[in-house]
């Protein structure tokens, strides 16, 4: 059986676990819906039509008993009607009333919504499409509240993290045309270290949105396990030396190779072994360790650090969340979270304070 297309083709950008709409190919949840009003339509008009014909039939029989055969039918056709003609009122009075009203309801939060009021909502009540409509619009309307928020709080955010950066680039600036201090090497690496700071801020906060967007090119190649351990050590070796802690590698050989980008991998190997590195004392370690499940690769980094706090444990993938003493912008993990599933995997944190923290990204395999 040849394969049900999709009506209509999926963005590369939308959510995989999130149905597509509007859908309306023949086969979709829409034309389902469309095909269930249409018989109830064509049912409604039969029962409505047969019920005329019955109370329409039923005078005339009363009629002409009363009356005689033949000589009440104009009389018997005229109460017939006026019967059937109050009935068809009070049911369409209901009908329209059950109806409209709570699509009325969706009309007006709709105004709403587009009003910019995304705390607007509705009464899921009337038939079963109606209550459907109200339901998905209810959705629809949390959704923008959230987005809008995550927006709000993420500008929020970004204009904290610049303030401080351009607070040291301007000051720096005035200083020296006010003659304060000459604008010595000194000074100047202070404004472009500032500035580097920015840029990466930056670079950060795009490859963040795009990564939550889906349109982050990953150019995906079969990789050795080992060897991005290897390239993730090697990146922080130099940094684990001057701080006193041990990298330890722990991979064994035949493991699948999955389907990644290197890059990015490497990209997300590397911040969790920096972070591990930031939170260890020396003569702690960190240890990078690789095992296979039944389907995946999973890659650990351990380290026997300050661990993390209960309260702050759910929130470490958040935006900007980082601890009092943390050097960074606080979007490494953000980051390291959308990378991981962009390739379709998934990526948790364990932690025990004073006992260390525990990071794991299960990744699909694909064997070599």
């Amino acid at each position: 059986m040849p394969e049900r297309p999709q009506w209509p083709r999926r963005p590369p950008w939308w959510p995989e676990d999130e149905p597509f709409g509007p859908n309306r190919g023949p086969w979709s949840p829409d034309a389902g819906m469309r095909r269930r009003f249409l018989r109830r339509l064509v049912l409604g008009l039969a029962v409505f039509f047969g019920v005329v014909f019955a109370i329409g039939a039923l005078a005339v029989t009363l009629a002409d008993r009363a009356f005689g055969a033949g000589h009440a039918r104009p009389f018997a056709r005229v109460m017939g009607l006026g019967v059937v003609l109050a009935i068809a009122f009070l049911l369409a009075r209901r009908s329209i009333r059950r109806t409209a009203g709570p699509i009325g309801d969706v009309m007006e939060a709709a105004r709403s919504v587009a009003g910019g009021d995304y705390g607007a909502r509705v009464d899921v009540r009337g038939p079963g499409d109606v209550r459907r409509l109200a339901s998905a619009f209810n959705e629809m309307a949390a959704r923008l509240e959230s987005n809008e928020e995550r927006r709000r709080r993420l500008m929020a955010d970004v204009a904290h993290e610049l303030r401080t950066p351009m607070t040291v680039i301007r000051g720096h600036a005035e200083g020296a045309l006010d003659g304060v201090y000459e604008p010595d090497r000194a000074h100047l690496m202070r404004i472009v270290e500032e500035t580097d700071l920015m840029a990466r801020l930056l670079d950060d906060l795009q490859t963040l949105s795009m990564a939550e967007a889906g349109v982050l090119n990953l150019h995906r190649e079969r990789a050795d396990v080992g060897g991005l351990v290897d390239d993730a050590m090697a990146a922080m070796q130099v940094r684990a030396d001057s701080a006193g802690v041990s990298l330890i590698r722990d991979v064994p050989d035949g493991l699948p190779q999955p389907e990644v980008d290197r890059v990015r991998i490497g990209q997300v190997l590397s911040n969790l072994v920096s972070n591990a590195l930031r939170y260890t004392a020396a003569g702690g370690t960190v240890t990078l360790r690789a095992e296979t499940l039944e389907d995946a690769v999973a890659l650990t980094v351990a380290d026997t650090g300050s661990g993390i706090p209960p309260e702050a444990l759910p929130h470490v993938f958040d935006r900007f969340a980082k601890s009092s003493d943390s050097g960074g912008s606080g979007l490494g993990l953000a980051i390291a979270k959308q990378l991981v599933e962009a390739h379709g995997g998934t990526i948790t944190a364990a932690s025990e304070p004073g006992r260390g923290t525990t990071m794991r990204v299960v990744l699909p395999a694909t064997q070599a």
